[in-house]
């Protein structure tokens, strides 16, 4: 996959687990933490999403926003928040394509997953910096780091 990084972040409009549409506009302005994860409340995805979840005060704090996106629905996306207590929101790709765009699709016959792969984007819409293997239980702590040293 070739590297996305200092490149306009690929544009979204994707409905969160509200059902409400969302769109990578509605962030211009902001940093914004982007992290694609495979499947809702599975082992690995509920330690990543927790770990941003107690950390989610610090990385707002630091003038970043949060999204995670799967392939997952938003009643599906909507249990997991609310089991878990997650304050960001979680988007839904249910045909991929944004997943795709972010070179995040993990595709092999029919299965398809969102690969674990993150990005921090800048305000005005630069991917600054991407991730394509993370440690679902630490990601968030390098997250802060990065965005720390991006924004000196």
């Amino acid at each position: 996959m070739q590297s996305l990084k200092q490149t306009q972040a690929p544009s979204f409009k994707l409905r969160d687990s509200t059902d409400q549409w969302v769109d990578l506009n509605s962030f211009k302005g902001k940093w914004l933490v982007i992290f694609f994860y495979p499947k809702d409340d599975t082992p690995g995805c509920t330690k990543e999403a927790c770990n941003f979840r107690d950390n989610y005060s610090l990385i707002k704090s630091i003038g970043a926003n949060i999204v995670g996106i799967s392939l997952d629905g938003s009643s599906s996306h909507q249990k997991f928040s609310a089991k878990h207590g997650l304050p960001f929101m979680l988007l839904s790709d249910p045909n991929g394509n944004v997943t795709k765009a972010y070179g995040a699709l993990f595709q092999f016959f029919c299965i398809r997953l969102a690969k674990r792969h993150s990005f921090i984007v800048d305000p005005s819409g630069l991917i600054r910096k991407e991730y394509r293997s993370v440690n679902p239980a630490t990601h968030s702590d390098q997250i802060i780091k990065d965005l720390k040293l991006l924004q000196a």
